[in-house]
């Protein structure tokens, strides 16, 4: 992940970065709001806020906490959990990720037009802290599990996951986790991470019923550090995006990720649930699917790496005769996995499983050419080692800064 760090203009270190950031651009807080590209694109003043501003829908940021005290976020985040070994609600982010990705969703800035508005300013955030981005602090699969089923439980309809590994499909709670939410109604966005084109699509995005997403930058391009794969579902701005930070309550960032695109899906599907309440959550992702911009230089959609095309929130929420909503099932449940199914135990109750469909056990070539499958296949094998609880978290990589492995910005 490409991080820049702003605060009225002045370079700051980052959190667990090795170095300062160097010749930061001066930045205020009404520049930081021209700056956002992704909203012009998408032509939130006059045609997405108009239809939707995502009042009454609660969006979980599964992350590093949110900081409820900054200047574009108060009064947007509620009480949470923290399952990162912490004693807090969630409500407070020593890192910036999470912060970073609250704001992208629900930020409604501050005076006239100053500071990062999120693309459902009117959402609510329930944060959800499972850990911090250094290393020696990676967050373990179970932890996600229980931010999960905690974000479920407690009214959350959109759950934001921006982050991932590789290793995490190893983990039956996890996967039962995301089980439980798909069968609870959720919509569950996850990013595809930040290894490139030839790696494959991390986890929880590559579990079958999640909405899988890669970056984008403003030209429409996907950025060359997106993951791709046979699991993307939806692409979004995720280069040059500018957003809150947690150091302080007026500081800002920009960055670079599939971080920043999941946020953006999120909002879209905290827009549609606001607008259109009776939906199921596979309804939402079929109106995300349906209403997909296909990319500007004929590329053919879906393929692995715009997955069905660029997310357009404005046209997502126009009325029923100009976007199908299609059936209530989750269209994304029996996905294949590229890289197969483990086994896992049988233990589970139905509760845990999806309501749509049974989970894909099933192997996957893979190719660049497969788009997302969504089909039933055979079942596939495949060992699981001592290694499951080693995370093999994203890694993001800053411009004039290192960074520490996550899937968005730092503080």
């Amino acid at each position: 992940m490409t991080s820049r760090l702003l605060a009225r203009g002045t370079a700051v270190l980052a959190a667990g970065a090795v170095v300062c950031v160097a010749a930061a651009p001066v930045a205020s807080a009404d520049q930081i709001r021209d700056q956002q590209w992704a909203l012009k694109t998408f032509e939130a003043e006059a045609k997405v806020w108009p239809a939707s501003q995502g009042d009454g829908v609660i969006v979980a940021v599964i992350d590093t906490g949110v900081n409820q005290d900054h200047q574009d976020l108060t009064g947007q985040v509620l009480p949470g959990a923290d399952f990162s070994g912490g004693t807090t609600d969630g409500r407070v982010d020593a890192d910036g990720h999470g912060t970073a990705m609250a704001s992208l969703i629900a930020g409604h800035g501050h005076g006239a037009k100053a500071g990062v508005a999120g693309l459902a300013p009117k959402a609510k955030i329930l944060p959800v802290k499972v850990g911090t981005q250094g290393d020696d602090s990676t967050p373990q699969p179970a932890a996600f599990a229980d931010a999960i089923r905690f974000a479920v439980d407690h009214g959350a309809k959109v759950v934001n996951i921006s982050l991932g590994g590789k290793d995490f499909r190893f983990d039956s709670k996890l996967r039962k986790a995301v089980n439980y939410a798909v069968s609870k109604d959720v919509v569950l966005v996850a990013a595809a991470g930040n290894t490139g084109a030839n790696m494959d699509v991390e986890y929880p995005a590559a579990f079958p019923g999640v909405v899988a997403v890669g970056a984008i930058d403003s030209k429409g391009a996907v950025w060359e550090k997106s993951t791709s794969g046979p699991e993307t579902t939806l692409v979004a701005p995720g280069v040059d995006i500018y957003h809150a930070t947690a150091k302080t309550s007026t500081g800002y960032g920009e960055g670079d990720g599939t971080s920043e695109a999941t946020a953006y899906v999120s909002a879209t599907a905290a827009l549609i649930r606001s607008k259109y309440p009776n939906l199921s959550a596979g309804q939402v992702i079929n109106r995300m699917i349906k209403s997909a911009t296909v990319p500007a230089n004929g590329t053919v959609v879906p393929n692995d790496h715009y997955g069905y095309g660029i997310v357009a929130p404005a046209k997502a929420l126009e009325p029923n005769s100009a976007v199908d909503n299609g059936p209530k099932e989750n269209p994304l449940v029996k996905r294949l996995e590229s890289k197969g199914t483990p086994p896992t135990d049988d233990d589970s109750d139905s509760a845990d499983q999806p309501s749509v469909a049974p989970e894909a056990t099933s192997t996957s070539s893979g190719s660049d050419n497969t788009g997302l499958v969504i089909a039933a296949a055979a079942a596939g094998v495949v060992v699981l080692g001592a290694a499951a609880a080693a995370v093999l978290m994203a890694r993001r990589r800053r411009k004039r800064a290192a960074a520490p492995p996550y899937g968005g910005p730092g503080q």
